[in-house]
């Protein structure tokens, strides 16, 4: 029997995406237009997205969400 690899969250996506990118929080904000403080507690863990503000960086990062493939 063969374990699948745990697929990575929304959230810890996003979290990666952020750290990834070289900017800090204050900088993707503004630009994403999410207010600085919602987005230091979502990066620390401390608190959920909205879905409209996970929207919000999902098209800052021009991410996006699609289906998964059926396995073989």
């Amino acid at each position: 029997m063969s374990k699948s690899k745990k697929r990575a969250t929304i959230a810890e996506t996003l979290r990666k995406a952020i750290e990834d990118s070289g900017q800090n929080l204050a900088e993707i904000g503004r630009a994403a237009g999410i207010p600085q403080p919602v987005l230091w507690r979502f990066a620390a863990g401390k608190r959920d997205l909205t879905l409209r503000t996970a929207d919000k960086l999902l098209d800052f990062f021009d991410l996006e969400i699609r289906p998964r493939g059926k396995a073989k």
